[in-house]
């Protein structure tokens, strides 16, 4: 009879164990398949890596998610949320009015400044007049292409990339004179061997919180209502014990959730 009890006893907790399993709500991730360092990028053996992976795993652990990371096109991740194709984006995408007429999204999970980097042999700042006749580079579909248009449309040229590294590299090739981008992703090609050599800081931009937004999110349809609510109670959790300031650790030497405008 103990040997039946036994027995049963732990065919309870197997079963209770393959039902928590079989719980956990499977959510795909949407990503761009593109390095923006030290948010995300593949190492040597083509593993994802970076603070937003770190993130991302720490923020769907807490919500009891099980998310698999999604790659789509960086102009493509809206409309393959819309249409069902990803669940969430989770890629550095600032929290618009713009795109909250098609989505929602989350409590910011970071923010940090927007900068213009140029040439080390260029004197320059960051205001429109002292971009006048420069060639100023951009990714395309970000809040970066959207503000350069407006503050800086009238004075310089304005050239959009299908890529940040893209913008980056025709900046170190000579073929622009400045480049406007997240201050944490420009600061880290600035710290490579090719952006120690060509470039340096011009300076951050004037804020426009209804362009740059109020800080990054993790984008969400807006009927998903449960999933939001969940999500946002995860951000506040992993903030509150530490895994957050953990994470950052690993790759900044301040907290990036504060600031004042950012990322794409």
């Amino acid at each position: 009879m103990k040997k039946f009890l036994k027995i049963a006893a732990l065919a309870l907790i197997a079963g209770s164990a393959v039902l928590g399993t079989a719980q956990a709500e499977k959510i795909k991730v949407g990503m761009a398949p593109e390095p923006y360092p030290p948010f995300e990028s593949p190492d040597a053996s083509g593993k994802w890596t970076g603070w937003e992976i770190d993130f991302i795993d720490a923020l769907c652990a807490e919500a009891k998610l099980d998310c698999e990371i999604t790659f789509t096109a960086w102009d493509g991740l809206i409309p393959a949320m819309t249409s069902k194709k990803i669940d969430v984006i989770i890629n550095s995408m600032s929290i618009t009015e713009e795109r909250k007429k098609s989505i929602d999204f989350t409590n910011k999970y970071y923010n940090t400044p927007t900068a213009i980097i140029g040439a080390k042999d260029q004197t320059f700042g960051p205001a429109p007049e002292d971009l006048k006749g420069k060639i100023l580079g951009v990714q395309g579909s970000t809040v970066h292409a959207a503000y350069a248009k407006k503050h800086f449309g009238d004075a310089a040229e304005i050239k959009e990339y299908q890529t940040q590294d893209e913008a980056n590299q025709d900046l170190a090739a000579g073929r622009l004179d400045a480049v406007q981008a997240d201050s944490i992703a420009l600061d880290s090609f600035l710290k490579s061997d090719q952006g120690k050599q060509c470039c340096d800081l011009k300076g951050t931009v004037a804020a426009d919180d209804e362009v740059l937004g109020p800080g990054v999110g993790v984008g969400v349809r807006k009927e998903d209502t449960e999933l939001k609510a969940k999500l946002d109670a995860a951000i506040t959790a992993i903030r509150d014990n530490g895994k957050y300031a953990e994470i950052t650790k690993k790759y900044f030497d301040f907290d990036i959730y504060g600031g004042d405008s950012q990322a794409n």
